[in-house]
């Protein structure tokens, strides 16, 4: 297990320029969606990754049966185009592990896989989640990312495991 820090500037850095993989499985399906959005940290003294779900997201109710998630974050540079198709598509329609030849690789300490192709993996529990308050927000991020009301649910994952391939 790599000290988690170590892991963080690189899936910072990819989140500003292409995102990384969350994944989730809820034992009958399994699911990855492109992330842009996230942070890294600690809290509650324990190491934390919080990542932001649209509610209409396929991902949402597999999350919230789940309570872990793991995040792939790809080489600098690479997967682009996977990014851009798990970002687009909704695992409603499509498996995007079979449209994309991703390989699910079973995780080292939860149930959710990590993707094989990517870099740099997290494995977390969820240990805290917050519902957006719409009155909370402020009004330009309000009218520039929220004007259809889809919110997001924010979770905030202990990391228990951190990696490369």
């Amino acid at each position: 297990m790599h000290n988690f820090e170590t892991l963080a500037p690189h899936f910072i850095d990819q989140l500003r320029n292409g995102g990384a993989l969350l994944t989730v499985t809820n034992g009958l399906e399994t699911n990855t969606m492109t992330i842009g959005w996230g942070t890294i940290g600690v809290i509650w003294n324990k190491p934390i990754m919080m990542v932001a779900v649209r509610y209409s997201r396929h991902t949402y109710p597999m999350l919230e049966l789940a309570g872990e998630f793991t995040v792939s974050v790809p080489a600098t540079g690479e997967m682009r185009d996977i990014l851009r198709f798990a970002g687009t598509k909704s695992g409603r329609d499509v498996d995007k592990f079979a449209e994309c030849n991703l390989t699910a690789v079973a995780g080292e300490s939860i149930t959710t896989p990590i993707i094989g192709e990517a870099q740099d993996h997290f494995e977390c529990k969820v240990v805290y989640q917050q519902v957006m308050e719409p009155g909370m927000l402020d009004a330009e991020l309000q009218q520039r990312f929220y004007r259809t009301g889809d919110y997001h649910v924010l979770y905030y994952g202990e990391i228990v495991n951190s990696y490369q391939l």
